[in-house]
């Protein structure tokens, strides 16, 4: 149904809601609240903690006039509770200066408490005056461009009158698991009479949405029967050879792991395997053994990386590792000469290892015996865009890496086409990070210590957290970045934030590889995998934000050299809960035990959400649930297969919502 088809929605609404992606009616009602506001917890600002989120009843007495300074744009209000004045500011939110009004508000945000000093970042409000039939809990929506809170609670509203949405489960599931209906899930997903239902239908809605994208994943993997073209004759003495070119001695688990990927190539049957391993724990390695398996048994190979200058660095890594091997580099920024020898070389068969990006998956890049490809999944390399490499060969071995560790039950469910082998150990040469939790009153010394470090020839990064909604990725890391060349001028800082363009990317950290930049200022793009050797210094501001999986992911940017790295956490909560994670992550460096622990602390959609499974999840993103989720989808699709029921149906539906992406993503 059109949204404008929705009571209320006209074609100038309707275009603000295209800016949120939303189209018709029944997007409408999957769009839900990132969090909710509890009108009956409203506090006194004074006693708010700094840096703690708040629901602060108050009265808006005056709006500055917009300042802007380069790129950043920047509003603020000045507001009254009783007889504590404070301010509210907004970064990058031009528009919410038209909104605001003298008058009654609730606001909820963020507090800042500096010296006495109080301010609230980004919140959003509510104006009391217009709103007094709010009560009980009020959804919030994830909003940008200028929308309302109270025109998406109303335009929802309306379209839950209208839209009933029939579930994939089919019913005798739904009856047998006692299962809410789907359109009471979504009622009250939006307007929840409690926290107890709220969460009872986030719970219903995660379990729909993964048993639509595990019934696709146990459809494209099918029976895996398809029969083995290629005919290895690589021998186990000959890859144990193999292994002594690398500086180092294979761990248990990377022995394992080559023991399996021989297993595979050797079998009735294609190798599709998933490699999962920690920070450090030599996946590479065990990748391009991998490769030596087959260029050995006279075939070709390409190892696939997310950015140019990973694909660069591997393949100095490959020539340096093969050189009775003819070696290949094609990549976006090669010319046109480049990639029309190289594609001509390929097709001759004679170049045997191919390093490349996604310029690798074009149409016209032929091989002429490709046997085993190597895809970094860290540069979201899916289900679709696999299959598209396996149709330049015949019965291709393909193994996917990713140096994201989730628990391994829920790997099952997520990987649902690959088979899956973890290295648990990392070598033993590998010197530990330390790790250290750094309050505000001791900034400036670590500051001082990292110009120090700077000045011995060591690199830092400074991370700030991906910042959704309104304000966009790049406000902080713009704003963190002017305010470190500021108060570091001796220092040459670089930025990297998402919003750049790929290129710009690659130069930046080309750069920084190649010490033209002593410090760089980046959010999560900062790319899995990049050796930067001299990198010893990892800065990640708002740590409490962040997830304990992606902290260590963070954390393994640095300690890839010779010299003893650490990892300064910088918080300025004084909540329990946060500083008990943060030494949590302190204590240990096992990225698989703090998966774990992770999944336990969250126990939500944080966890397995689009970061994991990216477009796969987007709709539920925002949704606060338990992995019993998941696994309860799981079970129903197990059952639905094996029962026989409504198996077309899930099969047209489940494909047609997944099938279609064409960037599907499986880490």
């Amino acid at each position: 149904m059109k949204l404008t088809e929705v009571r209320g929605i006209g074609e100038k609404r309707a275009k603000d809601f295209a800016k949120l992606n939303i189209f018709t009616a029944e997007q409408l009602v999957r769009y839900y609240p990132r969090t909710y506001l509890d009108l009956t917890n409203r506090v006194s600002v004074r006693e708010v903690a700094h840096n703690d989120m708040a629901l602060i009843a108050c009265k808006l007495v005056y709006v500055e006039p917009l300042k802007t300074r380069g790129k950043l744009k920047t509003v603020r209000a000045l507001l009254e509770q009783g007889r504590d004045n404070f301010t509210a500011v907004w970064f990058n939110m031009p528009y919410v200066a038209e909104r605001l009004k003298p008058g009654e508000y609730l606001f909820y945000g963020r507090v800042q408490n500096y010296y006495d000093r109080i301010s609230l970042v980004n919140p959003t409000f509510e104006r009391l005056d217009s709103n007094q039939k709010l009560k009980g809990l009020v959804p919030v929506y994830p909003l940008k461009s200028g929308i309302a809170q109270w025109v998406v609670r109303d335009a929802v509203a309306r379209a839950l009158s209208v839209v009933h949405p029939e579930s994939l489960i089919p019913a005798p599931l739904l009856t047998k698991y006692k299962l809410l209906p789907l359109t009471d899930a979504l009622k009250t997903i939006h307007l929840p009479a409690t926290q107890k239902a709220m969460q009872a239908a986030a719970e219903r809605l995660a379990v729909e949405e993964y048993f639509a994208l595990i019934a696709a994943f146990r459809l494209i993997k099918g029976d895996r029967t398809e029969a083995r073209v290629n005919r290895y004759s690589v021998t186990e003495r000959e890859v144990a050879a193999f292994e002594k070119r690398f500086p180092f001695t294979f761990t248990n688990g990377q022995q394992a792991a080559v023991r399996a990927i021989y297993d595979n190539v050797t079998s009735p049957h294609p190798m599709n395997r998933l490699l999962q391993g920690d920070v450090g724990s030599g996946k590479t390695a065990v990748a391009l053994t991998g490769i030596f398996m087959a260029v050995k048994s006279g075939y070709q190979a390409v190892y696939l990386s997310p950015t140019e200058v990973l694909a660069a660095q591997n393949y100095e890594v490959i020539k340096r590792l093969f050189p009775d091997f003819r070696v290949g580099y094609l990549a976006g920024a090669s010319t046109a000469k480049e990639k029309r020898e190289i594609k001509e070389a390929l097709a001759a068969g004679e170049i045997d290892i191919l390093c490349g990006t996604h310029a690798v998956l074009q149409g016209d890049v032929l091989f002429s015996r490709l046997a085993f490809c190597v895809c970094d999944e860290q540069h979201r390399f899916g289900v679709a865009q696999r299959n598209s490499l396996t149709e330049k060969g015949e019965s291709i071995d393909v193994l996917v890496m990713s140096a994201t560790p989730i628990p391994r039950t829920l790997s099952l469910v997520f990987y649902g086409d690959l088979d899956v082998t973890t290295i648990p150990d990392k070598p033993a040469e590998r010197i530990p990070v330390s790790t250290a939790i750094i309050p505000p009153r001791k900034y400036d010394d670590m500051f001082g210590w990292i110009r120090g470090e700077i000045r011995r020839g060591r690199q830092a990064y400074f991370v700030c957290p991906k910042i959704e909604d309104d304000e966009g990725e790049a406000t902080s890391a713009e704003e963190l970045f002017e305010k470190l060349r500021n108060q570091l001028p001796d220092i040459r800082f670089g930025l990297l934030h998402g919003r750049m363009r790929d290129r710009e990317k690659d130069a930046t950290m080309s750069a920084f590889k190649r010490k033209e930049i002593d410090a760089l200022v980046a959010t999560t793009v900062i790319e899995v995998g990049v050796d930067v050797p001299d990198a010893t210094v990892m800065v990640i501001y708002d740590a409490d934000r962040f997830g304990l999986s992606q902290l260590h992911q963070l954390r393994g940017r640095v300690g890839r050299g010779a010299d003893k790295s650490y990892c300064f956490l910088l918080t300025e909560s004084s909540s329990e809960t946060a500083l008990e994670r943060l030494n949590i992550l302190k204590s240990t460096s096992d990225g698989f035990a703090l998966a774990e622990k992770d999944l336990e602390l969250r126990g939500s959609g944080d966890f397995l959400g689009t970061r994991q499974s990216g477009k796969f999840l987007s709709e539920i993103k925002n949704l606060k649930y338990t992995s019993n989720a998941v696994f309860m989808a799981k079970k129903l699709v197990d059952e639905a297969f094996e029962r026989n029921l409504d198996a077309e149906n899930i099969r047209r539906a489940a494909m047609e919502k997944y099938e279609s992406l064409k960037d599907v993503v499986l880490n």
